[in-house]
């Protein structure tokens, strides 16, 4: 028998959680149409309405029908799969067959993939809806979230803000409730960036445990892709479905062994007994680093209460540093955007990133990288000396770590509050991660004080970094931290 809207309408889909979805689908207070219904209609009144996020770059013109085959199937075999019926909001430098992926670039404004990335395609065999595909700092280079083909993304918390990037159009939608999980792509901050400056949780894997096959790349060096949710479970869900071995990924080899089911980690008390370590060098020491500081350093008081032994780290480690003298994500960009660029050449006019930067079709943000990109090589000394780098600094983390025994080491993912709309988006810390391609999680810390532009103040985000292929642990220690103090609250929109 077909739900009365009237039961459906009683679920109130703001902050909904995949089980809480589930749930009320299973006891017939909603359907999966209706919910979907829910985010259209609140991505239709808040995107390019009433608060003006602009956010979705283009939105699922299927994601009713599809909605309503989950139903079906639900109806049919009384079994849900994983993330039968979410609706995701992917960012769109991830090829969704049918969909538009345009990188957020006029350049690749007829840009319609006839194929699912490999991560997209995990997500609909778990059973999830892609609902929108969002914007990003073009072709990911960089961190406000502008773009040339839908401009500023604004921070729900603060419209005169950034929302972090380049992942910010997940992270904003995610934020407003636009949806119920999000998926954004990291070469140096991506993920963890928008989940810190929207109160959200964002999980950047080990390289290898996701693929990166059928992505726009930066770097494949750097480049993963990770969940951007609302709860440490719901990343866990989505961490799930996506790992898994991508033969067009060759770093993905590792996870075929791997069989982990990552909600087996959602412990209450995943904080007793962890040794934590505080990094004292990605703290800020100016008076525009005192609301961070202040709310980071009460979070680790928190971990303490709730059985965590810290441990202070003075290891001299400058994120700044490391973003200019051992990243390379400028070295990789041209090799490895051109063999994206090269692929259905038909619906991409530009052929190649001198071409892109020929043919002027491109927001000006991104001018500088874009431009020093082809002068660079990987066949250069300085290249291979940032390997090296590189590989030194996985030798000295893991050292680190393993004298003072520690299940993770914490710090600030921004030393400063998320900037202004204008301002470039600066003093972040998720390079660590980045350049070891270790793993690391952002969950919500805090809000700055409130003000007349941020109603109930900027969210902060706690960043929890692990060694490779310690997700399982990074997500106890998030979760029990989670449990003890809940700081995530959704933001006032008008």
């Amino acid at each position: 028998m077909a739900l009365s809207f009237g039961a459906s309408a009683a679920v109130n889909t703001e902050e909904l959680t995949i089980a809480q979805l589930h749930q009320a689908v299973k006891e017939n207070k909603t359907t999966f149409k209706q919910t979907m219904q829910n985010y259209l209609d609140a991505i239709e009144q808040s995107d390019q309405k009433g608060a003006k996020l602009n956010s979705v770059i283009s939105l699922n013109d299927q994601a009713i029908a599809q909605a309503e085959a989950a139903d079906a199937a639900f109806k049919k075999t009384g079994k849900l799969k994983p993330l039968q019926g979410v609706p995701v909001l992917l960012k769109d430098n991830v090829d969704t067959a049918g969909l538009l992926t345009t990188g957020a670039s006029i350049s690749l404004k007829d840009n319609v993939p006839t194929q699912d990335a490999f991560i997209a395609q995990k997500l609909k065999d778990a059973g999830a809806i892609v609902i929108a595909k969002t914007n990003l700092h073009e072709f990911a280079v960089w961190g406000e979230t502008r773009s040339s083909m839908l401009g500023q993304t604004l921070n729900p918390y603060g419209l005169t803000r950034t929302p972090g990037g380049s992942s910010g159009g997940t992270g904003a939608g995610v934020a407003a409730n636009f949806g119920i999980i999000g998926i954004g792509t990291d070469t140096i901050n991506s993920i963890r960036s928008p989940a810190s400056a929207n109160s959200l949780v964002g999980i950047r894997p080990t390289i290898g445990l996701v693929s990166r096959g059928g992505i726009i790349p930066y770097s494949f060096t750097q480049d993963t892709a990770g969940p951007i949710t609302r709860s440490v479970e719901d990343a866990a869900k989505t961490l799930n479905a996506i790992v898994g071995y991508d033969k067009a990924d060759e770093v993905t080899a590792m996870a075929k062994s791997m069989h982990v089911d990552y909600t087996q980690s959602l412990k209450a008390d995943g904080l007793k007994n962890k040794r934590i370590g505080v990094l004292n060098s990605f703290f800020g020491t100016g008076e525009q680093h005192q609301a961070t500081n202040a709310i980071i350093r009460n979070s680790v008081e928190q971990m303490k209460q709730a059985g965590a032994t810290i441990i202070e780290l003075d290891a001299p480690i400058d994120a700044d540093a490391l973003v200019k003298n051992v990243s390379v994500h400028l070295y990789d960009l041209q090799d490895d955007l051109n063999t994206y660029l090269a692929v259905n050449p038909k619906q991409k006019p530009v052929g190649d990133l001198k071409a892109l930067i020929a043919s002027g079709q491109f927001d000006a943000g991104i001018k500088s990288n874009i431009e020093t990109a082809v002068t660079l090589s990987k066949d250069s000394d300085e290249y291979k000396r940032r390997l090296k780098g590189r590989e030194q600094l996985q030798k000295d983390v893991q050292k680190l770590m393993t004298e003072q025994k520690l299940d993770a080491v914490v710090f600030p993912h921004q030393k400063r509050l998320v900037v202004p709309v204008g301002e470039t988006q600066v003093e972040r810390n998720g390079v660590l991660g980045s350049v070891t391609g270790f793993p690391s999680i952002v969950v919500p810390a805090g809000f700055s004080p409130k003000s007349e532009t941020a109603p109930i103040g900027v969210p902060v985000g706690l960043e929890i970094f692990g060694l490779p292929l310690t997700e399982g642990k990074l997500i106890e220690i998030a979760y029990g931290y989670e449990q003890h103090y809940p700081m995530r609250q959704k933001p006032v929109l008008k």
